[in-house]
């Protein structure tokens, strides 16, 4: 019975960051709509080349870091050496500062460099405005993986949401000043560049910076808070000598070789999006496109398209985040039962929730593009209608990249991601001019390197933990249930559209009645088990409803 807890507390604790990371994308949806029309598409450009080349440095910096400390953390706390816990905690923190200010001087001073060879020079401001933000995401991610490696996600999720909320309030503020700012600046050097656009991108990215400071405020209240605690503990394992104290260089080189494999294995999944933005703006220009014409495709697609498509994706980075501590535990008790259990309910769960994601989106995506962005254009619709299956795809490897790593498989991803990231390389520039599909090579290379890392980390897991899914309830249930969602999300939809005339109305009714639908097929398949509801936020409440409309047995 225990091992069923065991096995389940973690899907809890993966619960509460996916509502967190939910909320956070909601909100950042929801403000995204605002600061968009203030900057437009070409300011949509701008923001995305910026952030594109920030987060790039913040993976070099300090991506790997949450998760290599809450490994090194929990494997440490299930030998009940908390000491060792804490010195891993400050050499990490240590790396967070030196590396966040290596690379927070390089983005600052090599702004121009870096956004003219996206051919994106005036990405410049919105970049410069970014670079401090990598020391402070640097050591925030640090605060949040020792609290992860003691089990708790809590913190994590409280700091995600105030950082989105403060995030939210200054991106469309400081956007909406300094396009004003930008509007005179242009006013007086004449020309057809868009600097309203690139100054209100740099006040989107003030947001972010202002964010990460809010966030990283809250975690290190919350650390002294529990720091007393911690401190006791340490003092009573000295006093009963059951301790084994680790040399700080002992523990900042077991650091570094958890942190560099993480580091390579998450800098080339997260890669392709760089490289794909580098070598379409590229390629598209030499094609014959015009430079104007290229920024705005790129405005729609990661202004509106990727912007929408992360939100399902951020369920299964949260999942993956915590399942990466429990998974280490078990693996370092030698437990491979209770691995392979625990990779198949963090599997099922992703697939409950990316299986309607990836219906619904296809369904509605004109429609959701409409209601929340206003663009009546249709390319973004149908750049959703065509991608939607790569949230399938993204979710798996996401969750199998974190799992290997969490068993010590820390070079497979590595190799697994080159192999995805050169296919999409080439997909690419086949797409763009053999096929000529225009932005529309971007969602294919996309659905090519998560299909072909899908695969690979499949196969991988199978090799080195032994797991194999249950196809019919991991993959085959939730199919069927949102295939049968999805028709009944369509014809709810246009039969209120043709009725009201209300593309919101009918948008929003046809959501709800998508989530209701989906749950009572999903039950009625026998797609959930009682138990499994039991790890779900509110699984008690969930059960008693199920029962009570004799949906659970």
């Amino acid at each position: 019975m225990s091992n069923k807890k065991s096995d389940t507390s973690f899907l809890v604790q993966g619960s509460v960051l996916a509502i967190a990371s939910i909320v956070s994308r909601v909100i950042g949806l929801v403000y995204r709509i605002p600061m968009t029309n203030i900057i437009g598409e070409y300011g949509n450009d701008y923001y995305s080349c910026a952030y594109e080349i920030y987060s790039m440095m913040l993976l070099i910096s300090s991506y790997s870091l949450p998760m290599a400390v809450s490994k090194m953390v929990s494997t440490r706390m299930a030998k009940r050496e908390r000491e060792n816990a804490y010195r891993v905690f400050k050499g990490a923190l240590l790396i967070a500062i030196v590396f966040g200010t290596i690379c927070c001087i390089i983005v600052f001073f090599g702004a121009g460099f870096l956004t003219r060879l996206f051919q994106t020079p005036l990405s410049y401001y919105a970049l410069r405005v970014l670079a401090p933000t990598l020391i402070i995401v640097a050591v925030l991610g640090v605060i949040r993986g020792f609290f992860q490696g003691l089990g708790t996600m809590v913190p994590s999720a409280i700091s995600q949401v105030l950082e989105q909320i403060v995030n939210a309030i200054v991106s469309v503020g400081a956007a909406w000043v300094l396009y004003g700012y930008g509007t005179r600046i242009a006013a007086v050097l004449g020309g057809d560049q868009h600097y309203a656009e690139a100054y209100g991108a740099a006040g989107g990215t003030l947001g972010t910076s202002t964010g990460a400071l809010v966030g990283l405020l809250f975690c290190v209240f919350v650390f002294l808070s529990y720091f007393k605690t911690l401190k006791k503990g340490i003092k009573r394992e000295r006093k009963m000598g059951t301790g084994h104290p680790e040399s700080f260089g002992t523990i900042m080189r077991i650091l570094l070789m958890t942190i560099i494999p993480i580091l390579l294995s998450t800098t080339l999944y997260n890669l392709v999006s760089i490289v794909d933005q580098g070598l379409f703006k590229n390629l598209a220009i030499a094609q014959g496109n015009d430079s104007d014409t290229v920024s705005l495709w790129w405005g729609v697609y990661s202004g509106y398209y990727r912007v929408l498509i992360n939100v399902p994706i951020s369920i299964s980075t949260a999942l993956a985040t915590s399942s990466v501590p429990a998974l280490a535990s078990a693996f370092a008790k030698g437990d491979s039962a209770q691995v392979r259990r625990r990779i198949g309910l963090s599997m099922r769960f992703i697939m409950v929730i990316a299986f309607p994601c990836t219906v619904g989106l296809i369904v509605l995506a004109d429609p959701i593009m409409k209601l929340l962005f206003n663009t009546t254009t249709g390319l973004a619709g149908h750049l959703m209608m065509t991608g939607a299956v790569s949230i399938l795809f993204y979710s798996i490897s996401t969750l199998s990249n974190a799992v290997l790593q969490g068993i010590d498989r820390m070079t497979i991803p590595i190799r697994n991601a080159i192999i995805a990231l050169v296919i999409n390389i080439i997909s690419l520039p086949i797409s763009l001019y053999v096929f000529h599909l225009g932005i529309y090579s971007m969602v294919a290379a996309n659905i090519v390197f998560s299909l072909v890392m899908c695969i690979l980390n499949g196969m991988s897991l199978k090799k080195y933990s032994g797991f194999t899914p249950n196809i019919t309830k991991t993959f085959v249930k939730p199919a069927i249930a949102s295939v049968i969602m999805g028709v009944i999300v369509y014809g709810v939809y246009f039969g209120i559209v043709h009725t009201l005339k209300s593309n919101a109305a009918a948008t929003v009714v046809a959501i709800l009645a998508g989530i209701i639908s989906y749950a009572v097929i999903l039950l009625l398949v026998k797609g959930l088990t009682e138990e499994e509801l039991k790890s779900f936020p509110k699984g008690t409440t969930l059960i008693k409803i199920a029962k009570r409309f004799h949906l659970l047995k």
